[in-house]
Protein backbone atom coordinates (compact mmCIF):
# COMPACT_ATOMS: atom_id res chain seq x y z
CA UNK A 1 0.00 0.00 0.00
CA UNK A 2 0.80 3.56 -0.57
CA UNK A 3 1.70 4.08 3.24
CA UNK A 4 4.37 1.34 3.44
CA UNK A 5 7.79 1.97 3.54
CA UNK A 6 9.48 2.54 0.37
CA UNK A 7 10.99 -0.28 -1.88
CA UNK A 8 12.19 0.10 -5.41
CA UNK A 9 14.54 -1.45 -8.38
CA UNK A 10 16.27 0.35 -11.13
CA UNK A 11 16.22 -1.92 -13.91
CA UNK A 12 17.69 0.30 -16.64
CA UNK A 13 19.82 3.35 -16.53
CA UNK A 14 19.77 5.45 -20.58
CA UNK A 15 21.60 8.74 -21.43
CA UNK A 16 18.60 10.92 -23.43
CA UNK A 17 18.26 14.14 -24.18
CA UNK A 18 16.49 14.88 -21.20
CA UNK A 19 19.51 13.84 -19.24
CA UNK A 20 20.47 10.52 -17.02
CA UNK A 21 17.51 8.64 -16.80
CA UNK A 22 17.65 5.75 -14.52
CA UNK A 23 14.47 3.67 -14.86
CA UNK A 24 12.61 2.16 -11.63
CA UNK A 25 10.23 -0.28 -10.76
CA UNK A 26 8.28 0.61 -7.61
CA UNK A 27 7.60 -2.54 -5.75
CA UNK A 28 5.95 -1.16 -2.24
CA UNK A 29 4.76 2.12 -0.64
CA UNK A 30 5.26 5.36 -2.88
CA UNK A 31 7.99 8.51 -4.17
CA UNK A 32 7.29 12.02 -4.70
CA UNK A 33 9.64 15.28 -5.52
CA UNK A 34 11.66 15.99 -2.39
CA UNK A 35 11.52 12.45 -0.68
CA UNK A 36 14.90 11.00 0.55
CA UNK A 37 15.60 7.70 -0.64
CA UNK A 38 19.04 5.28 0.44
CA UNK A 39 20.60 3.37 -1.62
CA UNK A 40 21.37 -0.27 -0.26
CA UNK A 41 24.44 -1.23 -2.52
CA UNK A 42 26.34 1.83 -1.87
CA UNK A 43 24.99 2.83 1.61
CA UNK A 44 24.28 6.66 0.52
CA UNK A 45 21.13 8.95 0.44
CA UNK A 46 19.97 11.04 -2.36
CA UNK A 47 16.49 13.28 -2.91
CA UNK A 48 13.86 12.53 -5.63
CA UNK A 49 14.16 15.33 -8.11
CA UNK A 50 12.03 15.30 -11.40
CA UNK A 51 10.10 12.03 -11.60
CA UNK A 52 8.71 10.89 -14.89
CA UNK A 53 6.51 8.83 -16.51
CA UNK A 54 7.47 7.53 -20.21
CA UNK A 55 5.29 7.35 -23.15
CA UNK A 56 7.39 5.81 -25.78
CA UNK A 57 9.53 8.55 -26.61
CA UNK A 58 7.72 11.43 -24.79
CA UNK A 59 7.80 11.64 -20.87
CA UNK A 60 5.06 13.25 -18.96
CA UNK A 61 6.19 14.54 -15.47
CA UNK A 62 4.43 13.41 -12.67
CA UNK A 63 4.54 14.68 -8.79
CA UNK A 64 4.49 10.92 -7.22
CA UNK A 65 4.66 7.17 -7.62
CA UNK A 66 2.83 4.56 -6.55
CA UNK A 67 3.41 0.83 -5.76
CA UNK A 68 3.41 -1.17 -9.35
CA UNK A 69 4.39 2.24 -11.54
CA UNK A 70 7.79 2.09 -13.10
CA UNK A 71 9.24 5.59 -13.79
CA UNK A 72 12.67 7.26 -14.62
CA UNK A 73 14.13 9.59 -11.82
CA UNK A 74 16.76 11.86 -12.68
CA UNK A 75 20.32 12.57 -11.73
CA UNK A 76 20.96 9.72 -9.83
CA UNK A 77 24.57 7.94 -9.20
CA UNK A 78 23.82 4.51 -9.19
CA UNK A 79 24.18 0.72 -11.36
CA UNK A 80 21.34 -1.43 -12.69
CA UNK A 81 20.15 -3.93 -10.08
CA UNK A 82 20.17 -1.51 -7.57
CA UNK A 83 17.52 -1.26 -4.82
CA UNK A 84 16.02 2.24 -3.17
CA UNK A 85 14.63 2.13 0.21
CA UNK A 86 12.96 4.45 2.68
CA UNK A 87 16.15 5.75 5.26
CA UNK A 88 16.42 3.30 7.98
CA UNK A 89 14.98 0.23 6.15
CA UNK A 90 17.71 -2.43 5.73
CA UNK A 91 16.64 -4.37 2.88
CA UNK A 92 17.96 -5.47 -0.86
CA UNK A 93 16.09 -6.95 -3.47
CA UNK A 94 17.44 -9.86 -5.09
CA UNK A 95 19.88 -8.76 -7.45
CA UNK A 96 19.45 -9.31 -11.15
CA UNK A 97 21.28 -12.21 -12.49
CA UNK A 98 24.19 -11.20 -14.26
CA UNK A 99 26.00 -14.05 -16.36
CA UNK A 100 29.80 -13.95 -17.11
CA UNK A 101 31.16 -12.40 -20.23
CA UNK A 102 31.91 -15.08 -22.61
CA UNK A 103 34.05 -12.80 -24.85
CA UNK A 104 36.78 -10.69 -24.72
CA UNK A 105 38.46 -8.32 -27.12
CA UNK A 106 41.18 -5.56 -27.00
CA UNK A 107 40.54 -1.80 -27.72
CA UNK A 108 42.93 0.71 -28.76
CA UNK A 109 42.89 4.48 -29.28
CA UNK A 110 43.77 6.32 -32.41
CA UNK A 111 45.15 9.08 -30.67
CA UNK A 112 45.09 10.76 -27.09
CA UNK A 113 42.05 12.79 -27.89
CA UNK A 114 40.42 9.85 -29.02
CA UNK A 115 41.52 7.86 -25.40
CA UNK A 116 39.41 10.07 -23.62
CA UNK A 117 36.00 10.07 -25.43
CA UNK A 118 36.61 6.29 -25.49
CA UNK A 119 37.29 5.94 -21.60
CA UNK A 120 33.90 8.47 -21.27
CA UNK A 121 32.26 5.93 -23.63
CA UNK A 122 33.36 2.90 -21.46
CA UNK A 123 32.42 3.87 -18.60
CA UNK A 124 28.92 5.32 -19.54
CA UNK A 125 28.41 1.71 -21.15
CA UNK A 126 29.90 -0.25 -18.17
CA UNK A 127 27.19 1.69 -15.63
CA UNK A 128 24.06 1.07 -18.03
CA UNK A 129 24.80 -2.59 -18.96
CA UNK A 130 25.69 -5.07 -16.45
CA UNK A 131 26.93 -7.68 -18.53
CA UNK A 132 29.61 -5.65 -20.08
CA UNK A 133 32.72 -4.93 -18.62
CA UNK A 134 35.83 -2.95 -19.04
CA UNK A 135 39.48 -3.85 -17.54
CA UNK A 136 43.07 -3.09 -18.00
CA UNK A 137 45.13 -6.02 -18.54
CA UNK A 138 47.77 -5.42 -16.38
CA UNK A 139 50.53 -7.73 -18.15
CA UNK A 140 49.76 -5.66 -21.59
CA UNK A 141 48.15 -2.91 -20.08
CA UNK A 142 45.81 -3.04 -22.87
CA UNK A 143 42.26 -2.37 -22.25
CA UNK A 144 39.65 -5.40 -22.63
CA UNK A 145 36.17 -4.69 -23.46
CA UNK A 146 34.01 -7.85 -22.42
CA UNK A 147 30.24 -9.35 -23.25
CA UNK A 148 27.78 -11.89 -24.54
CA UNK A 149 29.22 -12.05 -27.94
CA UNK A 150 30.54 -11.01 -30.98
CA UNK A 151 27.34 -9.13 -31.67
CA UNK A 152 26.89 -7.73 -28.29
CA UNK A 153 30.69 -5.82 -28.20
CA UNK A 154 29.83 -5.30 -32.22
CA UNK A 155 27.14 -2.70 -30.79
CA UNK A 156 29.52 -1.05 -28.36
CA UNK A 157 31.87 -0.14 -30.41
CA UNK A 158 29.55 1.36 -33.16
CA UNK A 159 27.95 3.40 -30.41
CA UNK A 160 31.28 4.69 -29.29
CA UNK A 161 32.04 6.00 -32.72
CA UNK A 162 28.52 7.13 -33.41
CA UNK A 163 28.02 8.95 -30.16
CA UNK A 164 31.72 9.67 -29.09
CA UNK A 165 33.05 10.10 -32.24
CA UNK A 166 35.79 7.54 -30.65
CA UNK A 167 37.42 5.22 -33.66
CA UNK A 168 39.27 2.53 -32.28
CA UNK A 169 41.08 -0.51 -33.59
CA UNK A 170 40.48 -4.10 -32.24
CA UNK A 171 42.46 -6.66 -31.74
CA UNK A 172 41.19 -10.37 -32.47
CA UNK A 173 37.96 -11.79 -30.25
CA UNK A 174 39.28 -13.96 -27.24
CA UNK A 175 36.83 -16.55 -25.60
CA UNK A 176 36.85 -16.37 -22.03
CA UNK A 177 37.83 -20.31 -21.12
CA UNK A 178 37.74 -21.62 -17.79
CA UNK A 179 40.05 -24.30 -16.10
CA UNK A 180 38.99 -26.84 -13.56
CA UNK A 181 39.95 -29.91 -12.08
CA UNK A 182 38.26 -33.45 -12.28
CA UNK A 183 39.90 -35.78 -9.52
CA UNK A 184 40.74 -35.18 -5.83
CA UNK A 185 44.71 -34.42 -5.42
CA UNK A 186 46.10 -33.81 -1.90
CA UNK A 187 48.36 -31.00 -0.22
CA UNK A 188 50.78 -30.33 1.99
CA UNK A 189 53.03 -27.02 1.65
CA UNK A 190 55.28 -25.19 4.29
CA UNK A 191 56.60 -21.68 3.15
CA UNK A 192 59.31 -20.80 5.44
CA UNK A 193 61.70 -17.68 4.40
CA UNK A 194 64.37 -17.06 6.70
CA UNK A 195 65.90 -13.09 6.37
CA UNK A 196 68.27 -10.83 8.52
CA UNK A 197 64.77 -10.15 10.75
CA UNK A 198 61.70 -11.93 11.14
CA UNK A 199 60.98 -14.92 9.28
CA UNK A 200 57.84 -16.06 7.20
CA UNK A 201 56.49 -19.27 8.13
CA UNK A 202 53.06 -21.25 7.72
CA UNK A 203 52.31 -24.76 6.72
CA UNK A 204 48.57 -25.84 4.95
CA UNK A 205 47.50 -29.37 4.66
CA UNK A 206 44.53 -30.43 2.99
CA UNK A 207 42.87 -31.70 -0.32
CA UNK A 208 41.18 -30.67 -3.96
CA UNK A 209 38.09 -32.18 -5.42
CA UNK A 210 36.05 -30.62 -8.02
CA UNK A 211 32.05 -29.48 -7.49
CA UNK A 212 29.70 -28.52 -9.88
CA UNK A 213 27.39 -26.71 -7.20
CA UNK A 214 29.54 -23.72 -6.70
CA UNK A 215 32.86 -21.98 -8.15
CA UNK A 216 34.57 -22.23 -5.64
CA UNK A 217 33.73 -23.33 -1.96
CA UNK A 218 36.29 -23.34 1.08
CA UNK A 219 35.69 -25.37 4.21
CA UNK A 220 37.92 -25.33 7.28
CA UNK A 221 38.11 -28.88 9.10
CA UNK A 222 41.08 -27.37 11.23
CA UNK A 223 41.20 -28.69 15.10
CA UNK A 224 42.82 -28.04 17.77
CA UNK A 225 44.23 -24.61 16.56
CA UNK A 226 47.04 -25.95 14.14
CA UNK A 227 46.61 -22.94 12.44
CA UNK A 228 45.24 -19.80 14.55
CA UNK A 229 42.27 -19.04 13.89
CA UNK A 230 43.19 -15.44 12.74
CA UNK A 231 44.80 -16.83 9.71
CA UNK A 232 42.29 -19.30 8.07
CA UNK A 233 41.24 -15.98 6.35
CA UNK A 234 44.78 -15.94 5.14
CA UNK A 235 44.47 -19.40 3.51
CA UNK A 236 40.95 -18.81 1.85
CA UNK A 237 42.47 -15.73 0.33
CA UNK A 238 45.64 -17.51 -1.02
CA UNK A 239 43.45 -20.35 -2.48
CA UNK A 240 41.66 -17.50 -4.27
CA UNK A 241 44.46 -15.49 -5.33
CA UNK A 242 45.50 -19.00 -6.92
CA UNK A 243 41.92 -19.63 -8.69
CA UNK A 244 42.48 -16.45 -10.52
CA UNK A 245 44.64 -17.47 -12.73
CA UNK A 246 44.81 -21.44 -13.65
CA UNK A 247 48.51 -22.52 -14.88
CA UNK A 248 46.65 -24.27 -18.03
CA UNK A 249 46.09 -21.61 -19.56
CA UNK A 250 46.07 -18.21 -17.35
CA UNK A 251 41.66 -18.28 -17.05
CA UNK A 252 40.16 -18.11 -13.79
CA UNK A 253 39.85 -21.88 -12.16
CA UNK A 254 36.07 -22.65 -11.31
CA UNK A 255 34.74 -25.88 -9.68
CA UNK A 256 36.85 -26.46 -7.10
CA UNK A 257 36.46 -27.31 -3.27
CA UNK A 258 39.49 -26.45 -0.70
CA UNK A 259 39.44 -28.41 2.13
CA UNK A 260 41.90 -27.33 4.53
CA UNK A 261 42.55 -30.04 7.31
CA UNK A 262 45.72 -29.71 9.07
CA UNK A 263 48.34 -27.07 9.20
CA UNK A 264 51.17 -25.78 11.74
CA UNK A 265 52.35 -22.21 12.68
CA UNK A 266 54.84 -20.16 14.40
CA UNK A 267 55.24 -18.54 17.49
CA UNK A 268 57.13 -15.49 15.57
CA UNK A 269 57.53 -16.13 11.96
CA UNK A 270 53.87 -16.67 10.83
CA UNK A 271 51.53 -13.80 9.47
CA UNK A 272 48.91 -12.86 7.28
CA UNK A 273 51.14 -13.02 4.33
CA UNK A 274 53.02 -16.32 5.16
CA UNK A 275 49.76 -17.92 5.43
CA UNK A 276 48.22 -16.60 1.94
CA UNK A 277 51.98 -17.42 0.18
CA UNK A 278 51.17 -21.22 1.29
CA UNK A 279 47.87 -21.65 0.40
CA UNK A 280 48.90 -19.74 -3.01
CA UNK A 281 51.60 -22.72 -3.35
CA UNK A 282 49.52 -25.59 -2.15
CA UNK A 283 46.74 -24.74 -4.28
CA UNK A 284 49.56 -25.01 -7.45
CA UNK A 285 50.99 -28.35 -5.82
CA UNK A 286 47.92 -29.72 -5.95
CA UNK A 287 46.32 -28.59 -8.81
CA UNK A 288 48.72 -30.53 -11.59
CA UNK A 289 47.96 -33.45 -9.75
CA UNK A 290 44.15 -33.29 -10.28
CA UNK A 291 44.29 -33.77 -13.97
CA UNK A 292 42.95 -30.00 -14.68
CA UNK A 293 41.13 -29.39 -17.64
CA UNK A 294 40.14 -26.53 -19.95
CA UNK A 295 36.46 -25.43 -20.34
CA UNK A 296 34.79 -23.43 -23.04
CA UNK A 297 31.58 -21.66 -23.37
CA UNK A 298 28.87 -23.74 -24.68
CA UNK A 299 26.04 -21.26 -26.35
CA UNK A 300 22.48 -21.98 -27.12
CA UNK A 301 21.88 -20.82 -30.84
CA UNK A 302 18.33 -20.99 -32.69
CA UNK A 303 18.68 -19.97 -36.45
CA UNK A 304 14.99 -19.12 -37.95
CA UNK A 305 14.63 -19.20 -41.86
CA UNK A 306 13.05 -20.91 -45.29
CA UNK A 307 12.31 -24.21 -44.97
CA UNK A 308 14.26 -24.61 -48.40
CA UNK A 309 17.71 -24.15 -46.23
CA UNK A 310 17.32 -26.03 -43.68
CA UNK A 311 20.00 -28.84 -45.05
CA UNK A 312 22.34 -25.59 -45.15
CA UNK A 313 21.04 -24.67 -41.90
CA UNK A 314 22.03 -28.37 -40.15
CA UNK A 315 25.51 -28.33 -42.17
CA UNK A 316 26.82 -25.45 -41.26
CA UNK A 317 25.77 -25.71 -37.49
CA UNK A 318 27.39 -29.60 -37.59
CA UNK A 319 30.62 -27.96 -38.80
CA UNK A 320 30.96 -25.47 -36.04
CA UNK A 321 31.03 -29.00 -33.97
CA UNK A 322 27.21 -27.84 -33.05
CA UNK A 323 24.94 -30.74 -31.78
CA UNK A 324 21.41 -29.95 -33.21
CA UNK A 325 18.66 -30.37 -29.79
CA UNK A 326 15.58 -30.10 -32.10
CA UNK A 327 14.28 -28.57 -34.80
CA UNK A 328 10.91 -27.72 -36.48
CA UNK A 329 9.00 -27.02 -39.85
CA UNK A 330 6.08 -24.71 -39.91
CA UNK A 331 5.18 -24.75 -44.08
CA UNK A 332 7.28 -22.57 -45.33
CA UNK A 333 9.25 -21.47 -42.36
CA UNK A 334 11.99 -23.72 -40.38
CA UNK A 335 13.42 -23.42 -36.86
CA UNK A 336 16.80 -24.87 -35.70
CA UNK A 337 18.08 -25.27 -31.88
CA UNK A 338 21.66 -26.07 -31.29
CA UNK A 339 24.81 -26.38 -28.71
CA UNK A 340 27.48 -24.75 -30.74
CA UNK A 341 30.71 -23.74 -29.04
CA UNK A 342 31.14 -19.98 -28.75
CA UNK A 343 34.55 -20.35 -30.48
CA UNK A 344 33.14 -21.12 -33.80
CA UNK A 345 30.38 -18.78 -33.79
CA UNK A 346 32.66 -16.16 -34.68
CA UNK A 347 31.52 -14.90 -38.32
CA UNK A 348 28.76 -17.17 -38.53
CA UNK A 349 26.36 -14.18 -38.91
CA UNK A 350 28.20 -13.42 -42.54
CA UNK A 351 27.72 -17.32 -43.10
CA UNK A 352 24.33 -18.08 -42.42
CA UNK A 353 23.51 -14.17 -45.19
CA UNK A 354 25.75 -15.83 -47.56
CA UNK A 355 23.99 -19.57 -47.20
CA UNK A 356 20.63 -18.72 -46.97
CA UNK A 357 20.81 -15.11 -49.50
CA UNK A 358 20.14 -12.87 -45.94
CA UNK A 359 16.42 -14.90 -45.47
CA UNK A 360 17.54 -16.61 -41.95
CA UNK A 361 18.53 -14.71 -38.75
CA UNK A 362 20.63 -16.52 -35.62
CA UNK A 363 19.70 -15.63 -31.69
CA UNK A 364 22.54 -16.94 -29.55
CA UNK A 365 23.09 -17.16 -25.53
CA UNK A 366 25.17 -18.35 -23.05
CA UNK A 367 24.32 -22.11 -21.91
CA UNK A 368 27.08 -23.66 -20.07
CA UNK A 369 30.56 -24.50 -19.70
CA UNK A 370 32.02 -27.58 -20.76
CA UNK A 371 35.36 -29.24 -21.16
CA UNK A 372 37.21 -29.27 -24.55
CA UNK A 373 38.14 -31.79 -26.32
CA UNK A 374 41.92 -32.56 -25.84
CA UNK A 375 43.64 -32.23 -29.10
CA UNK A 376 41.40 -28.88 -29.13
CA UNK A 377 42.84 -27.75 -25.56
CA UNK A 378 46.87 -28.98 -26.69
CA UNK A 379 45.96 -26.18 -29.54
CA UNK A 380 44.74 -24.14 -27.55
CA UNK A 381 47.16 -23.94 -24.73
CA UNK A 382 49.83 -23.27 -27.94
CA UNK A 383 48.03 -20.46 -29.15
CA UNK A 384 48.20 -19.20 -25.21
CA UNK A 385 51.12 -19.57 -24.87
CA UNK A 386 52.57 -17.68 -27.81
CA UNK A 387 50.09 -14.62 -27.48
CA UNK A 388 51.67 -14.48 -24.11
CA UNK A 389 55.32 -14.46 -25.47
CA UNK A 390 54.42 -12.07 -28.43
CA UNK A 391 52.82 -10.01 -25.36
CA UNK A 392 55.81 -10.14 -23.26
CA UNK A 393 58.53 -9.19 -25.92
CA UNK A 394 56.21 -6.35 -26.76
Amino acid sequence: SPDDSTVALAFKLEDTFYGQLTYIRLYQGKIKKGDELFNSRSRSKFRVGRIGRMHADEMEDIEEALAGDIVALFGIDCLSGDTFVSPGLNLALTPIHVPEPVISLAVKPTDQKVANRMARALQKFAKEDPTFRVYVDPESQETIIQGMGELHLEVYLERMRREFKASVETGPPQVAYRETITQKANFDYTHKKQTGGAGQYGRVMGYLEPQKEKPYEFVDLVKGGKIPREFIPSCDKGFQQAMAKGPLTGFPVTGVRVVLTDGQDHPVDSSDLAFQVAAREAFRQAYLRAKPVILEPIMKVSVEGPSEYIGSIFASLNQRRGIIVSSSEDGQFARVDAEVPLKEMFGYSTTLRSLTQGKATFTMEFLKYQPLPAPLAEKIKAELAEKNKKAQVA
